[in-house]
């Protein structure tokens, strides 16, 4: 059970994801329609820069591997969705978060209201890229502080990955900050980075984190 005393400070970390404090205008989801039923289902993340809170590393996402984000909608119209990852390698400790999100901008479906419990305030998460396919979508929020890259697939071929960072460098992201999420199928003690030689930069060691 999670202790009282830290629901406050838990409480103000989580506001700063629906806070911008940055002279640069806020992002927005993108303009096209989203199709929610078809955007349902499972994401393997790609790469992020991730939720990450030194004081309450519970409630982190740093050293993902085998990152999933999956998404339910149900008939309420509430948006159910499951993260789960292995922290730290991918034979490391389960974690799973189970936020819940309500559409923003209907009929656009491009920003979510997200709760990650009754007692915190919602965040705005945003869909920044979404392909016609429906193969890979960038997920982000308005202060440009965090994203992540997600894939039907565990990979995704280089070319489009660099193409997905020219566009998040162009929207104002420090892509210098994204780091990969090992994806390793099905999961072996080998760990096995599906990332080596992509135009990605290496996560920093601890000293600079």
């Amino acid at each position: 059970m999670l202790n009282t005393r830290f629901l406050p400070l838990l409480g103000l970390c989580l506001t700063t994801l629906s806070c911008t404090s940055s002279t640069v205008p806020p992002l927005r989801g993108i303009e096209e329609p989203v199709d929610l039923e078809r955007f349902m289902g499972s994401w393997y993340v790609i790469a992020a820069i991730p939720i990450h809170f030194p004081l309450l590393p519970l409630f982190s996402e740093k050293d993902a591997h085998n990152g999933v984000e999956s998404y339910t909608l149900t008939a309420e119209g509430v948006i159910e969705t499951t993260y789960t990852f292995h922290r730290g390698s991918f034979d490391g400790p389960v974690r799973t978060f189970r936020p819940r999100a309500r559409v923003a901008n209907p009929p656009v479906n491009s920003e979510w209201k997200m709760k990650f419990d009754w007692y915190l305030p919602a965040a705005d998460f945003l869909i920044l890229h979404l392909d016609a396919d429906y193969r890979h979508t960038v997920i982000g929020v308005p202060d440009r502080k965090y994203v992540w890259i997600m894939s039907r697939t565990p990979a995704i071929p280089p070319d489009e990955y660099a193409r997905l960072l020219d566009h998040l460098a162009r929207i104002g992201y420090d892509t210098a900050q994204i780091v990969p999420v090992p994806q390793q199928w099905p999961a072996t003690p080998a760990a096995t980075d599906v990332l080596s030689g992509y135009p990605a930069t290496p996560a920093p060691g601890p000293e600079s984190r």
